[in-house]
């Protein structure tokens, strides 16, 4: 199963994003799942809404590729979290909640 992790980024630097995928990462691959590195660094220029180009870009490079999302934790409060997670439910693409991951979940699953 090929994974993407969808999280809160507004406000977030590069560095802490880039730690706090790792950290998910590490957990998946304890249970033999797949996590794309969905992270975008293509520079861009000249965008009005630079955030709906890294959307797009996210939905057309990853999302369409994977089994399933993992939303972490607080994804309610970021506006890309919310669609990605609407396009999730549209296209019937398997949606994995924070809770996936919770200790309890992951001991059973490991």
């Amino acid at each position: 199963m090929k994974v993407m992790i969808s999280l809160p980024m507004n406000g977030v630097t590069d560095e802490d994003v880039k730690n706090r995928m790792n950290i998910i990462k590490d957990k998946f691959e304890k249970l033999h799942i797949d996590v794309i590195d969905s992270f975008i660094t293509d520079p861009i220029e000249g965008a009005n809404h630079p955030n709906v180009y890294y959307l797009g870009r996210t939905i057309t490079k990853f999302m369409c590729n994977v089994d399933a999302v993992y939303f972490d934790v607080n994804w309610q409060s970021a506006r890309g979290c919310r669609i990605e997670r609407q396009i999730c439910k549209e296209y019937g693409i398997k949606i994995l909640d924070a809770d996936f991951l919770e200790e309890k979940n992951y001991i059973q699953r490991g």
